[in-house]
């Protein structure tokens, strides 16, 4: 029962962070409506999300727009009239990425003061909306992105390196677009809500120098030829006067929802925290921590209970395996919460998948890992290869959601009976 409980919170609360209400209550502020009939309508979606907000705005505005979709593989439901569609890799750029972004430009070009640009922005446009910098190519941002994953930089780390390097992030695309007015409408998926980090920032000021991008290169060793740290040497625009921002959406909504809904089932919630940003395997380890705490104590909430947790943990890969943050946070829980009954621990990614796999995340329970020995796993030893989606398969604790059509950082939930 309690899975079943777990898993009706985690619908109801993806469900309350969806995009389309999200964008309803934006096309109503004045900023907006105010420009509504004074010239050209331009929509421009990207993101995990894009293809759902896109879809909501043109419901709301009806015929008559034109502009550009760029989301992830298998996240388009349709054609969008008025509306190219494009799908691109994601976490690291393609062939397809600059092709969208190509597309998507030639819509801003030769704009007037009294044009608008509707911005929708989601998790995962920094890897979807690019055009790299003059002197860099895409195998170089494939490269230095694939360098910055597996080392364990965190999202603003990331972001960093790529509006530096990039022809349309930091605040460039906005640059792109003036004089013509920018209403950018985003769903947050960086810890703190900064806009210069959401997707890296394509129109907004960039709070981050070329001398932190430098830093960043230098703290993790990353190979880089000396070509590119002449362009992360030039700086990125740091005042932007055509630009409208609204956050929608982020993880602190997704937690709450969580909360509520768990309070709707009989649990008392307690939210942790919407900033996690540490190891996931040590999240997942605290999280059952946490959970036999409640147990033989009743701290830091009595049971029954649903202790949440948002934000985005990261990984430093040591093995060859396959998996994602959140499942590889799922493992460790449940070696921490071996043996115990009354006790469910699910972490997953709002979007509907965690690394490079189909799963959201993990479910699991203090049978988990009894189920992995009894096969020959040692959970240990697959979080040594980070390996943790075809542990948890073995387990049938893999959480599968499908694409979401949201993408507001991850959360993690324990309920605990008691």
């Amino acid at each position: 029962m309690l899975k079943d409980d777990m898993k009706y919170i985690i619908d109801k609360a993806i469900e309350a962070v969806l995009p389309e209400n999200a964008v309803k209550e934006a096309l109503n502020n004045p900023a907006f409506t105010s420009r509504k009939g004074k010239g050209k309508l331009i929509v421009s979606s990207i993101g995990k999300a894009a293809w759902r907000m896109a879809k909501a705005a043109s419901d709301i505005l009806g015929s008559g727009i034109t502009g550009t979709v760029i989301t992830k593989y298998d996240h388009s439901m349709g054609d969008i009239s008025g509306l190219e569609i494009f799908e691109a890799g994601h976490p690291v750029l393609d062939e397809n990425t600059l092709k969208g972004t190509r597309a998507l430009l030639e819509h801003v070009r030769n704009l007037t003061a009294d044009d608008t640009v509707l911005f929708l922005v989601s998790g995962g446009g920094s890897a979807l909306f690019e055009l790299p910098a003059e002197g860099v190519t895409l195998d170089d941002m494939q490269n230095i992105t694939s360098q910055l994953l597996a080392c364990g930089a965190d999202i603003v780390e990331i972001n960093t390196i790529r509006k530096h390097l990039s022809g349309v992030k930091g605040g460039k695309f906005a640059k792109l677009c003036a004089p013509a007015h920018v209403f950018m409408v985003v769903l947050s998926d960086v810890l703190g809500d900064r806009l210069d980090s959401i997707a890296s920032g394509p129109a907004a000021p960039d709070m981050s120098t070329s001398e932190e991008a430098l830093a960043i290169i230098k703290k993790y060793g990353l190979n880089v030829k000396p070509e590119l740290l002449k362009v992360l040497a030039q700086e990125t625009p740091k005042n932007l006067d055509n630009v409208t921002s609204v956050i929608t959406g982020s993880v602190t909504a997704l937690c709450k929802a969580a909360g509520e809904i768990s309070e709707s089932k009989g649990y008392t919630p307690l939210i942790l925290t919407t900033t996690m940003a540490c190891e996931a395997r040590e999240a997942g380890s605290l999280m059952a921590s946490i959970a036999r705490e409640v147990l033989t104590s009743g701290r830091p909430v009595k049971a029954p209970c649903a202790i949440i947790a948002g934000g985005e943990t990261v990984v430093h890969l040591t093995g060859k395996g396959m998996g994602g943050r959140n499942q590889e946070f799922a493992l460790s829980a449940a070696q921490g919460i071996s043996g115990l009954e009354n006790v469910v621990i699910a972490s997953l990614g709002s979007d509907g998948t965690d690394g490079p796999t189909d799963a959201a995340g993990g479910i699991v329970d203090g049978k988990t890992e009894a189920v992995l020995k009894s096969k020959g796993i040692s959970i240990p030893e697959v979080l040594k290869n980070n390996d943790a989606y075809n542990a948890l398969k073995a387990a049938d604790a893999l959480l599968m959601t499908g694409p979401t059509g949201t993408n507001v950082n991850d959360v993690a939930i324990a309920l605990i009976k008691g």
